[in-house]
């Protein structure tokens, strides 16, 4: 089974190309997706590092008041950042194993792996091939503003701790796709055409 990953900075259109994978029988699993998984599993973990006020009435942690505590430039909150993911990626890598051995037994050809820090993600199998994902700056911004509902203020400070993202994938070896999501997404044309023949080049 070929193994596929889908990358490219904030709010570039990952999802919409996994989409359009899928229609084309191509099954894949979110990594973001199953980080969150892996966060509930990991709570008692995750509470022992960060305190209980992470916790909502419920019962189950604040996503939102977590980033808050480890997303910035400061030194103390890069440090709670990488003690989160040294609780957190294991746990992910885990599932996205579990997945993957399911698609082979179901005897799938291909199967993409969608993660927006791919190069972070840790399997046994390497990538036979990469896809990144690239959009305008201004286009991921207001995608941004109308999906995630931040301050623009915000949105630059999260464009800005993914600089150097590209670099990254130097590092993986394999074959690199570059898909770029320059219009809307739905109805683009361009973007199934993209798609096709990177398959076809992986076939």
């Amino acid at each position: 089974m070929k193994l596929i990953g889908l990358c490219g900075l904030s709010c570039s259109g990952k999802n919409y190309i996994a989409g359009l994978l899928k229609k084309r029988g191509i099954p894949s699993y979110d990594v973001d997706k199953a980080g969150y998984a892996a966060l509930e599993s990991e709570k008692e973990a995750v509470i022992a590092r960060f305190g209980s006020e992470i916790l909502k009435e419920d019962g189950t942690i604040d996503r939102k008041r977590l980033g808050q505590m480890v997303f910035g430039n400061s030194l103390e909150k890069k440090e709670a950042l990488k003690a989160l993911e040294g609780i957190v990626h294991p746990a992910a890598n885990r599932l996205t194993e579990a997945w993957l051995a399911e698609q082979g037994q179901k005897g799938q050809k291909m199967a993409v792996v969608n993660a927006a820090l791919l190069h972070r993600t840790v399997l046994k199998e390497p990538f036979d091939a990469i896809i990144i994902v690239r959009s305008p700056f201004l286009k991921r911004f207001f995608r941004a503003r109308q999906r995630d509902k931040i301050s623009g203020l915000a949105i630059l400070s999260r464009f800005w701790n993914q600089r150097g993202f590209f670099a990254q994938y130097k590092k993986i070896k394999a074959d690199t796709y570059i898909v770029n999501n320059t219009f809307c997404d739905s109805g683009d044309t361009s973007l199934e055409k993209q798609i096709d023949i990177i398959l076809g080049r992986l076939n």
